[in-house]
């Protein structure tokens, strides 16, 4: 059955929920790629890049992908995506990241 097919049906009340194909249940995910959310942040991190020893635990650990790994394996923060968590300051052995307000 056609995708058309099913929303026309949906909207004339012949299929509810239950009754519907498994497939049309399955929204597709939103990523923090999708959507800018640097804007909810309070802090920052900073990255003091000459004690960073390029570990790159900040970047394994981000959970929103902020944190961007440069060819020379060094990183920056793409504040557009990063909300201010504060896992990398967390993670980093060396204490080269530190959160500072916005």
């Amino acid at each position: 059955m056609s995708a058309k097919k099913i929303v026309e049906q949906v909207l004339k009340g012949d299929f509810t929920y239950k009754s519907l194909p498994m497939a049309a249940m399955i929204p597709v995910p939103a990523t923090s790629l999708e959507y800018k959310t640097g804007a909810w942040s309070t802090v920052q991190p900073e990255i003091d890049k000459q004690n960073c020893i390029k570990c790159l635990l900040c970047w394994v650990y981000c959970p929103d992908g902020a944190i961007k790994r440069l060819e020379d394996d060094s990183v920056e923060v793409d504040y557009e995506y990063c909300k201010g968590c504060g896992i990398c300051s967390t993670i980093c052995p060396v204490k080269a990241i530190s959160m500072k307000e916005v």
